[in-house]
């Protein structure tokens, strides 16, 4: 049974849905939708003790450094923040991003790549390679660079591994993504079977936000819902998602296809939790523990 602290939180999801994304009926303007995202992410989770947030200048793109005092200096994670490409920010995720600092013992950099409408695909991963070369040309050795993200910044952060194979480019250490959006389509089963329990996503949401992403391109642009790409040579991934997502389905397909294409993959499902659980982390039990696992297995590729 979920914890009451995730019951809680489920509460604080139904006004996500309400404030950000709005219903068939009643679609909200893009500021409403960004106002009430931002708004939701500063009532969830705890921001931790012991870390400090410097903003800083990742060549042209803004991005919040969190750092961590017992961190090892030689190796980072670059984290990329979820809101379907089109809401929030990495100052809405950096409770996240700061305990995934003090879980992995490693600093954070967490990216504001640009969004859609106003910036349509494939604008973000663009960024998320300039964040890559930023932080290659700053010293660190792509072995000592961790990858991570939530929601459509999971989906970021595989589309970034198979950008930088297709230039050619050394992988990083490993992806660790939360709950990712690889699937613009929906057409995983879980968009059925868990539709009456899921409380953030829907056909609705994503379709809206998909569209605004892809600009009248192609929905399956492999670089814009990885399921579709190759995964041949790609760092180790490791994949947390809710059992009562709709979106469950991205995650385990894309586990099989990366298991399929000889990828390093693990896979944990957490029952009855919803999309993005670990936004509550400081607050909610489970959260706690998916993020010490995440910072578990981010100690491991990158030691």
């Amino acid at each position: 049974m979920a914890s009451k602290e995730a019951e809680a939180f489920l509460q604080q999801v139904r006004e996500y849905q309400k404030q950000a994304l709005g219903s068939a009926t009643a679609v909200p303007t893009l500021e409403e939708m960004r106002f009430g995202a931002e708004a939701v992410m500063e009532n969830v989770g705890a921001m931790p003790s012991g870390v400090e947030l410097e903003n800083v200048d990742v060549n042209g793109l803004s991005a919040i450094w969190v750092r961590h005092p017992e961190a090892d200096a030689k190796s980072v994670v670059l984290y990329f923040h979820g809101g379907g490409y089109v809401v929030q920010s990495a100052h809405s995720h950096r409770k996240v991003a700061a305990h995934l600092a003090i879980h992995s013992k490693r600093n954070v950099l967490s990216v504001n790549y640009r969004l859609a409408p106003e910036h349509t695909h494939p604008a973000a991963v663009n960024d998320a390679v300039t964040a890559y070369q930023w932080l290659l040309s700053a010293g660190y050795a792509p072995a000592k660079i961790a990858v991570s993200g939530d929601s459509a910044g999971g989906g970021l952060s595989l589309a970034l591994l198979v950008a930088l194979k297709n230039q050619k480019l050394e992988q990083p250490a490993g992806a660790v993504v939360f709950s990712p959006w690889v699937d613009l389509e929906g057409t995983g089963e879980s968009m059925d079977s868990n539709a009456g329990v899921d409380l953030m996503v829907d056909r609705h949401a994503l379709a809206l936000m998909a569209n605004m992403f892809i600009g009248g391109g192609s929905l399956r642009d492999p670089l814009a819902a990885p399921l579709y790409a190759d995964l041949t040579g790609i760092a180790p991934v490791y994949i947390q998602v809710g059992g009562d997502e709709a979106l469950l389905d991205d995650s385990t397909r894309f586990a099989t296809c990366a298991a399929h294409a000889g990828v390093s993959v693990r896979l944990d499902v957490f029952p009855e939790m919803q999309h993005v659980f670990q936004s509550g982390v400081g607050v909610i039990p489970e959260a706690n523990d998916a993020v010490a696992r995440a910072g578990q297995w981010l100690q491991g590729i990158l030691a």
